[in-house]
């Protein structure tokens, strides 16, 4: 082994609540600094050094990841009025293409379409490969047909920062714009007269704090700011309602919600509130107009509702009414309104369901039964994820769905809302002879400390495990393991599939998603107690799965790994921290390990909208004394409660220099901490140079490093396999 990168100490005072923390590193986060830049290249040679004898590995996994995919493929065509839309891939590229082809009469069954052949008429609406050109980098973040069909809005991303610059470009043989905007964030809608459309823009702390409109073939200059939210713990979207009867603004935070509506037909008109913020009171509309022509709003809102609840009303009206009542456990997560039938977004049993309420004839359409007329999309396989698709057309008698599991390849199909009969329309092939029989998939239940029972997903090769007359899963012998958690934002992490797993589990190896709470997997109550002063909790319940998994036979710590990415590597680092000796190896990807220092600086982006999931430690010595002690940059130990040298898993760290979420900074500076605390400590540092929070752009790319990643693993939890 080569010895590390290493840069000088140069010790900055951090002081709050009487509490001074000296960070020796702190001068890394000036990515500015061609000092810094020339660390991280340092890095990222040694990193490449140390797994040099690893790229035979590395090699065969990436010709095994390209050699089960269709690289030449294409996505189900979505109607949308006269046309059908749709997405190629072509080996060798690794971008997709956006195309369009005409609809020749009112059917809505997709066209069969050959990958290698061309539908009669087809256009392209965005080749992102032609768009990339020679840049290491694309990320195509708005991609917006106008109503009239005859203008595509396209925004672009060379860096990995999330700006994107907007070009407006004609689908209809008319003559290009000269319109070209800058700094644009995610979020857009056109309104309904096809000349006017809608964007936000950030702060400098990357905050969306801006809506804007502009008009087609107008000088930005003459670009007129709509909204704009000086509160910095709130955000500015804009979308268009299913019916495309109205503009939806919305302005939250992570506890509070306000939306604005505006005519889509009244683009120069001002946008109205429907019901002003109340702290702690979060609530999304939909706008439906049924089949006599009346309009009406649905609200699915927390208020008297910890799990969300579905309410109705006349929009020429004021009283709501509640069509859907809390069900506590079963979180309602969404409503899609079409012309016929309401689909729901919800959690069931843990997982991501669907549901579809056909509406009634008469005055009222939602009736008193709404709940009770309602069909649940069965899923197959369990755990399986159940999830609306794209469904670009208002007035359809059916639904398209995605359904997935651990072991079960991607379906899309469409759902006959008076029958409930699943039409298959395509199933992600895996080439090379995939049989899902060959694995198992299943539920573990692992009780807290609290008696909270953790909910973790499990999928293996079937002859590392057996199946127990009650259904569960029992390991055979311990075996190597990769364990994989989230836990915040109450972003659930649901059980889908992915060939690149494959490599992994036909190699013997066992993966599993540990749903800890911060997470919303199980109901707003499983987010809540991983919040704020409850983060901890998050970390504890990850510590409770590993060691059980290990008490019980699955694995054990000489091959047992941890991943995570994001908020998911604070996870890696704090249980790192927590109970080094339970893990070989750990892979924490764009880590938040920083969590303090980060938390304390309000010109860093996002920080002020985070306080409301993680705290504001600058002002509350709670929040202050809770995240210096989770926070992992801050807790790295030189030695044990024994006073023995303390080796931490090896680990394997992975940044983005243009990171706007995660700066860049957070996993150098704990890597070369881990170093100091203990020379023995194995811990690896790859940076992106040119790209950010989301990793290469590419699909290739992102292949090849998913194999790094994977010959790393493998080398660690099981070397002779």
């Amino acid at each position: 082994m080569t010895t590390p990168p290493t840069v000088p100490q140069r010790p900055h005072e951090i002081t709050r609540h009487g509490d001074t923390r000296i960070d020796p590193y702190y001068w890394l986060m000036n990515r500015d600094s061609e000092e810094v830049l020339a660390h991280l290249r340092a890095e990222n040679d040694f990193f490449a050094h140390e797994l040099a004898p690893l790229t035979p590995l590395q090699d065969e996994l990436f010709e095994e990841i390209k050699s089960r995919i269709e690289e030449t493929d294409i996505s189900v065509p979505v109607r949308r009025k006269d046309w059908w839309y749709f997405e190629r891939t072509r080996e060798g590229l690794n971008y997709s293409i956006s195309c369009r082809a005409p609809a020749s009469n009112e059917d809505l069954t997709p066209p069969t379409v050959d990958p290698t052949t061309s539908l009669p008429g087809e256009q392209v609406i965005l080749d992102e490969n032609l768009e990339a050109g020679e840049s290491d980098f694309l990320s195509v973040g708005i991609l917006a047909v106008s109503p009239d069909d005859r203008w595509v809005a396209v925004g672009t991303d060379f860096e990995g920062n999330e700006r994107h610059g907007v070009t407006v470009r004609p689908l209809a043989g008319q003559d290009a714009l000269p319109d070209e905007l800058h700094d644009v964030y995610y979020g857009f809608a056109w309104a309904a007269d096809s000349r006017h459309f809608f964007y936000t823009r950030v702060d400098e702390s990357m905050r969306p704090w801006q809506l804007w409109r502009h008009e087609i073939g107008t000088a930005n200059s003459d670009d007129v700011l709509v909204i704009q939210e000086d509160d910095e713990q709130y955000t500015v979207s804009i979308g268009r309602s299913r019916d495309d009867a109205v503009l939806l603004a919305l302005t939250g935070s992570s506890m509070t919600t306000e939306v604005r509506y505006l005519a889509a037909n009244d683009p120069t008109g001002s946008f109205e509130i429907l019901e002003p913020r109340r702290h702690g009171i979060e609530y999304g509309v939909e706008h439906f107009t049924d089949g006599a022509g009346r309009t009406w709003w649905l609200k699915v809102t927390n208020e008297e509702a910890t799990d969300f609840r579905l309410l109705a009303r006349p929009v020429a009206g004021v009283e709501w009414r509640e069509i859907i009542p809390e069900r506590p456990g079963s979180r309602l997560d969404g409503v899609d309104a079409f012309a016929s039938f309401l689909v729901i977004s919800e959690r069931h049993n843990g997982c991501a369901a669907v549901r579809i309420a056909p509406m009634k004839s008469g005055d009222d359409p939602f009736g008193n039964d709404l709940l009770g007329r309602s069909r649940l999309v069965e899923g197959g396989t369990s755990p399986a994820t159940v999830a609306v698709s794209s469904n670009a057309t208002y007035d359809t008698p059916h639904i398209r769905v995605i359904m997935t599991s651990l072991v079960t390849p991607r379906l899309v199909g469409d759902v006959v809302v008076a029958t409930g009969e699943l039409l298959v329309r395509k199933q992600q092939q895996v080439l090379g002879g995939y049989d899902e029989a060959n694995y198992v998939t299943g539920r573990l239940w692992i009780p807290a400390s609290d008696g909270q029972q953790i909910p973790v997903s499990v999928v293996a090769r079937r002859d590392l495990v057996t199946r127990q007359p009650d259904g569960s899963l029992a390991p055979v012998a311990p075996a190597p393991f990769l364990l994989y958690g989230y836990g915040s934002y109450e972003i659930s992490i649901d059980p889908g599939f992915s060939s690149l797993r494959l490599s992994l589990l036909d190699r013997g190896v066992i993966f599993a998603i540990a749903h800890v709470r911060g997470g919303g997997e199980m109901g707003r109550s499983w987010y809540e107690m991983g919040r704020l002063a409850q983060k901890p909790t998050t970390f504890s319940d990850f510590v409770t799965v590993a060691s059980s998994l290990v008490a019980n036979g699955w694995t054990a710590p000489e091959m047992l790994a941890a991943r995570g990415g994001s908020a998911g590597g604070l996870l890696m680092g704090a249980v790192m921290n927590l109970a080094p000796e339970l893990f070989r190896c750990v892979i924490a990807e764009v880590p938040f390990v920083d969590a303090l220092t980060t938390m304390l600086d309000a010109s860093l982006p996002l920080t002020v909208g985070e306080w409301e999931e993680w705290g504001n430690p600058d002002e509350s010595e709670t929040a202050y004394r809770i995240m210096k002690g989770y926070s992992p940059y801050d807790n790295v130990r030189e030695l044990n409660n024994d006073q023995s040298p303390r080796i931490y898993p090896h680990l394997l760290a992975l940044g983005g220099l243009n990171d706007t979420r995660v700066g860049f900074w957070e996993p150098v500076k704990w890597v070369l901490r881990l170093r100091d605390a203990n020379v023995a400590n194995v811990a690896y540092l790859k940076t992106e140079m040119g790209a950010g929070h989301g990793g290469p752009s590419g699909r290739y790319d992102s292949w090849r490093d998913e194999a790094q990643v994977i010959a790393f693993l493998l080398n660690e939890i099981n070397p002779t396999k």
